[in-house]
């Protein structure tokens, strides 16, 4: 889509608004678009060529003079960091604001109310949390650098992985015999898996560690 001034904006959310019978000024107090009816409390809607951090500083600080704050940028479905992409929309009722996404095709341009402002309490996702404690718990101290990109993290699981390796270098063992010296109760799991390929087995029951895994070990040297 090519770029929209955001000029082009105010006309058709503005007509928009009035045929839903309220009358429509802009550029108002710095807001681009007040809408009143009757003795309803006013409506705010900011305007933005593009989706971005600005327009929602500025709709949020709206908030303190109206109770119903609404974002207008064109846009149609698909694409990301649009007003149809749901992160978008899950931010927008997150901090209370609606959503109006304006789609500029062949013909007048189109209004789409996307989200309407209001309180927001986001649903809880039990099981993400209990995925979110137990990462936290099971991993040894922090050893990932906040902020780098392009470096593996690691994970407890990498550092259960880690201490197997350590141990199997040493020498081939069972999976219970490394569960009791390392405390890592999932050893066997991780073994047969072998999702980064550090082990092999050797015997019925019993791996030892592969090259890789030694090269691992000097790469996460101080991690597990």
């Amino acid at each position: 889509m090519a770029l929209i001034a955001e000029s082009e904006l105010s006309l058709p959310v503005k007509r928009f608004l009035e045929a839903a019978g309220y009358t429509v000024k802009t550029e108002v107090q710095t807001c681009d678009l007040v809408a009143v009816r009757g003795d309803e409390p006013p409506v705010v809607v900011e305007l933005k060529a593009r989706l971005n951090l600005t327009l929602l500083l500025q709709a949020v600080d709206r908030l303190a003079v109206a109770d119903t704050v609404y974002i207008a940028v064109p846009g149609k479905p698909g694409g990301e960091a649009g007003p149809y992409d749901r992160r978008v929309r899950k931010l927008c009722r997150l901090i209370g604001l609606g959503l109006i996404a304006v789609e500029f095709r062949t013909g007048a341009p189109t209004i789409h109310v996307l989200e309407e402002p209001g309180p927001y309490q986001p649903r809880k996702d039990a099981k993400r949390r209990r995925k979110l404690l137990r990462e936290f718990t099971l991993r040894r101290g922090d050893p990932n650098q906040g902020g780098v990109t392009g470096v593996k993290l690691v994970t407890a699981y990498r550092q259960a992985a880690l201490r197997l390796a350590l141990y199997l270098n040493a020498g081939p063992a069972s999976p219970k015999a490394l569960a009791q010296a390392t405390g890592v109760t999932g050893a066997a799991a991780i073994l047969q898996r072998n999702v980064y390929g550090w082990f092999e087995r050797v015997d019925r029951g019993v791996y030892q560690v592969t090259d890789a895994g030694r090269r691992a070990l000097d790469a996460f040297a101080g991690s597990y």
